[in-house]
């Protein structure tokens, strides 16, 4: 089975706050710890009343004071929201306090929509345009620093944290290619275009300083419970967040309900949003997943679940860990 790991949103339910929001990702990252999951990524959206994480970096270092082993991350930051300079300014500070744990995964969406986009633009000619510049820009930074250079990351220079390309399309996965890095793709809300990203990144991967070979992460939701049943009412609450998002009226997690008029069934329908997620009880996460790795042959996994209660969010990794442990003992 492939290593497992754990992206969050932070996600702010109905009727929470920010506070309990990034309390919960806390004690969600200490469980993935104690089920043995790979890594912990947070997020960065803005101007979203359901997204505790906007901070990244900040919201990571206050998991990694609750943390010892598990690797932390930015799943990703928005490059295009920030100078270079000040992201491995950041994220070598997080180096430096919880050395050996952080990567950094990148992308070149906002991370929100346009009116706020345009109040987090750095200069006016930033944008997604200059996202393979500011890539090399970052990992410059993030490197030993050459005789006579002039400006230095500090914290920052010479820590070498990992940094991966994030893509919802063909475009990451070119960039990360051709950089050499490690590539996670966003399958989980945009999987229509994963296979032909994996693909592409495959066949014109450059081997690099950074990595030999290609390394593919691919996003999923599964949302696991102790019956099927249950497992597809928790996960309603994820299909009315993103009716509400398609509306243009995102808002915080709602809870979960039954939906009598089949109203959900559109999000998970061939060629929509989330019709890679796997959703039931042990035994059915477990098939959903072996069948994931055996069709898409990914080199890790990233699962994500917006669950309103927290300790079925928890259970929920619990079981898919079991899965994860069955897969590996019968491989």
């Amino acid at each position: 089975m492939v290593p497992l790991s754990v992206l969050d949103l932070s996600p702010i339910v109905q009727g929470g706050s920010p506070s309990q929001s990034l309390r919960a990702s806390r004690g969600l990252a200490q469980a993935a710890e104690r089920l043995g999951y790979q890594r912990y990524w947070l997020a960065e959206h803005h101007n979203m009343t359901g997204i505790a994480s906007a901070a990244t970096a900040v919201a990571l270092a206050f998991v990694g004071d609750g943390t010892s082993t598990i690797r932390l991350g930015a799943g990703g930051v928005m490059l295009p929201n920030h100078a270079p300079l000040i992201i491995a300014e950041q994220f070598g500070t997080l180096d430096a306090i919880y050395p050996g744990r952080i990567d950094l995964g990148v992308g070149r969406a906002p991370g929100t929509d346009q009116l706020t986009a345009r109040a987090l633009r750095r200069n006016l000619t930033g944008g997604v345009d200059q996202f393979p510049q500011d890539v090399i820009e970052l990992m410059a930074f993030l490197k030993d620093p050459q005789p006579g250079q002039a400006i230095r990351a500090v914290p920052g220079s010479g820590s070498n944290v990992p940094v991966w390309v994030l893509g919802s399309s063909l475009f990451g996965a070119q960039l990360a290619a051709a950089l050499g890095l490690p590539f996670a793709f966003a399958s989980h809300f945009a999987p229509q275009m994963m296979d032909e990203a994996a693909a592409i990144y495959r066949r014109q991967f450059e081997p690099s300083e950074y990595r030999a070979r290609p390394h593919l992460m691919l996003g999923l939701n599964v949302v696991a419970a102790e019956t099927d049943d249950e497992a597809r009412f928790l996960f309603s609450s994820l299909q009315q967040a993103f009716i509400n998002l398609h509306r243009g009226q995102p808002g915080p997690l709602p809870p979960p309900r039954e939906d009598p008029d089949g109203l959900f069934a559109g999000t998970v329908g061939p060629g929509s949003p989330l019709s890679k997620a796997v959703v039931g009880g042990p035994e059915t996460v477990r098939a959903g997943l072996q069948q994931f790795v055996e069709r898409h042959r990914p080199d890790e996994i990233i699962v994500t679940a917006q669950i309103f209660d927290q300790e079925k969010r928890i259970r929920s990794l619990e079981l898919v860990a079991q899965a994860r442990d069955a897969l590996a003992l019968a491989a």
